[in-house]
């Protein structure tokens, strides 16, 4: 793709993103649900940039991934600076100033990491970002990498500010690395609660008896049209079954609706925390959104 004309210094940096479909010939004894598959998706990126700008593509990268993480609730993160394995492809004087590059770029980026000696990519260094759980499990997650190599041996060329060809250097990175294994560390993380704004099932509206499941279901369609994800239980169960069935699918929010709800116009919510509020629905409606990190419609 990056070959496909003549590119000039002003174009760059390139960047290029996909969610790749990966598969690996794992051993069957070493699956693990989620954590290791035969298949799996990486959200792959790869940046052709001139090497004075590498330090701003290595800030970039770990600025975007600072944020990600801390929306996601991991704070603790170590990074390691991977170096350059016993079979490598390139020189040593390459690996001299990749190394020495990507050092320079984490240091202006505030990184503080370890070196890991031999443990690099066998085209370039990589910084490996590694967070903790709530239970102080340590997984290694994203990673960026500078490949001094590969544009070589395919070919890659610019034409740069003195009009000469000139080749260029490819970043590699990943913010989450495997989307399956990121799914299964955050379920681990949050033992299955996942926040309000990123529960696949955000609230659930029961109703105390038959009678109010019209009213149940005008609840749902009203916060489904301000952008909540909602489901209802209108069910012909006992309402303390409809809470337990709603703990067991970690649904972290329940609105339970009956006589006096239809009667004034308010709903009852109700918080994993066994917290309850009342209030006016549209009001509701502003405090879901707000719990749920969306904006009033």
């Amino acid at each position: 793709m990056f070959n496909q004309g003549v590119r000039s210094y002003r174009e760059l940096p390139v960047r290029y993103s996909e969610f790749g479909a990966c598969h690996r010939d794992e051993p069957s004894g070493s699956l693990e649900g989620l954590k290791r598959t035969r298949a799996f998706v990486q959200d792959d990126a790869h940046v052709f940039c001139m090497e004075s700008q590498l330090e701003h593509e290595v800030g970039r990268f770990c600025e975007l991934l600072r944020a990600v993480y801390a929306d996601l609730g991991f704070s603790l993160i170590t990074v390691a600076l991977a170096t350059r394995p016993a079979q490598r492809a390139g020189a040593d004087a390459v690996w001299d100033r990749s190394e020495a590059s990507l050092a320079a770029a984490a240091h202006a980026a505030g990184v503080q990491f370890h070196f890991q000696e031999g443990e690099g990519a066998f085209y370039g260094p990589k910084l490996e970002f590694q967070l903790a759980d709530s239970r102080g499990r340590k997984w290694q997650c994203g990673t960026i990498q500078l490949d001094f190599v590969m544009p070589e041996r395919l070919g890659a060329h610019f034409v740069n500010d003195e009009n000469v060809r000139d080749t260029p250097v490819m970043v590699h990175h990943a913010v989450l690395g495997s989307m399956e294994r990121f799914i299964a560390i955050l379920l681990e993380h949050y033992e299955g609660w996942l926040p309000v704004w990123l529960a696949p099932e955000q609230i659930m509206v029961a109703s105390i008896s038959d009678a109010y499941a019209p009213y149940a279901m005008r609840v749902v369609q009203k916060l489904d049209d301000a952008g909540l994800r909602v489901v209802a239980d209108c069910r012909a169960e006992r309402l303390e079954r409809k809470i337990i069935d709603a703990r067991g699918l970690q649904i972290p929010l329940m609105i339970v609706v009956g006589a006096r709800d239809e009667r004034d116009g308010t709903v009852s919510i109700r918080k994993r925390n066994g917290d309850q509020l009342t209030l006016p629905l549209d009001e509701a409606v502003k405090s879901l959104l707000h719990e749920a990190g969306l904006p009033e419609s």
